[in-house]
Formats: structure tokens, C-alpha cells, sequence
């Protein structure tokens, strides 16, 4: 099976929960790793930052996005008195456990050359930091 690769770039994204769905597959493409229509695959993506997740959610409604945004905020709240990694204010620490919970990994089935989600789910950007800045991906397909 052939194996290909390319580091793609997301730009800098707001505090928040955002699709990049669309963003990621066309750097795939434009990286010159064209989801073979005729081939059956996998596409791994790998974030590489720890204050950012990668994730599967709901592409349809933005509500959903704003309350995973709003129930990490609440949950993981910024400024927590028993935090200890502070030096990169009070956004970082919360900013690690927010992407330890959602991960940073995808290994998503390539079928027929698109990828095989439910009919809903989209791949979004968890960005949890207030100025995150640009984001890497590492995009690995094999089929």
C-alpha cells in the first residue's frame, strides 16, 4: 500500500470550536495526496500542538460548536487556583487539559475517494487557546 504525507497549515483560528473539514481535505489534495476514487484507505491526521484538539463532531448545527466551546470554559475554567504551569498565562494549563480530553488524532476510512463519516459528522479544530495562532496537521494517507 502506498504511503504518503504532508505537514498541512491552519491558520490562526479565535478561542473556540470551528470546522476545518473542508480546509484539511483540500490541503490533502493540494499536498498531492488525492483520495484515489478507486481505492479503499486511511487518512490519519495528527495535530501537532498541546493546546488544540482535533476532533469528529456535528458539521450542522453551530450551536453545537458554541456549547463545546462553552462547556470546556466551564469545565476547565482559565486561571484555576490549583494550576501550577501558568508562565503562559491563564489560558495555557486549561488550554493542555482541553486537548488531553479531545485528543489530537483522526484514522478516518477513505472509500471510494471520500471519506466514510456519518452523515452529520465533520472534522473540527478545538482551539483553546485565546491566540493560538496557525496549526499544524500531519496528514498520513495509506491505501
Amino acid at each position: 500500500m502506498p504511503l504518503r504525507a504532508a505537514t498541512l497549515t491552519l491558520p490562526p483560528h479565535p478561542r473556540g470550536v470551528h470546522l476545518v473539514h473542508g480546509a484539511l481535505l483540500d490541503g490533502v489534495r493540494a499536498a498531492g495526496m488525492p483520495l484515489d476514487a478507486t481505492a479503499a484507505g486511511l487518512l490519519h491526521l495528527h495535530l501537532l500542538h498541546t493546546s488544540a484538539g482535533l476532533f469528529l463532531t456535528e458539521n450542522a448545527s453551530p450551536d453545537v460548536r458554541r456549547d463545546l466551546d462553552a462547556w470546556m470554559r466551564d469545565v476547565v475554567p482559565d486561571g484555576w487556583p490549583g494550576f501550577r504551569h501558568t508562565l503562559e498565562g491563564p489560558d495555557d494549563m486549561p488550554a493542555h487539559v482541553g486537548s488531553a480530553l479531545v485528543g489530537v488524532q483522526l484514522a478516518l476510512p477513505v472509500e471510494d475517494g471520500r471519506l466514510v463519516l456519518g452523515r452529520w459528522q465533520g472534522i473540527a479544530l478545538a482551539e483553546f487557546r485565546e491566540d493560538g495562532g496557525a496549526r499544524r496537521v500531519r496528514a498520513t494517507l495509506q491505501h
